[in-house]
């Protein structure tokens, strides 16, 4: 490859990536991340054996979970929030859950 052409596909990788990260505010490393938390925890909420929490709705954003739904009981919108705080790399759950009316 001539020397030009590469300094082009460079220079076009690293404008890619910055403007990645100014679209969302957070770097490409930083969305990752946040991503795999988001799964972590839904992974972890539906594999709780003590209730039903794959009705809940999880978002991350820049280490900090958002627990969005609804839940049939204050225990599991307790017990939501402890499971979320247990993964790794969680900096803080922010619990927007609301308990179900019967």
């Amino acid at each position: 490859m001539r020397p030009w052409r590469k300094l082009l596909v460079v220079t076009l990788t690293i404008l890619s990536l910055a403007g990645c990260q100014a679209m969302t505010g957070q770097t490409a490393g930083q969305n990752v991340d946040d991503a795999t938390l988001t799964s972590s925890v839904k992974t972890k909420l539906a594999a709780d054996k003590l209730s039903s929490l794959t009705r809940v709705d999880v978002d991350t954003n820049n280490g900090t979970v958002y627990l969005n739904g609804v839940v049939e009981s204050p225990d599991q919108r307790a017990r939501a929030q402890e499971l979320a705080s247990q993964v790794n790399g969680v900096n803080k759950v922010v619990n927007n859950l609301q308990v179900q009316k019967k």
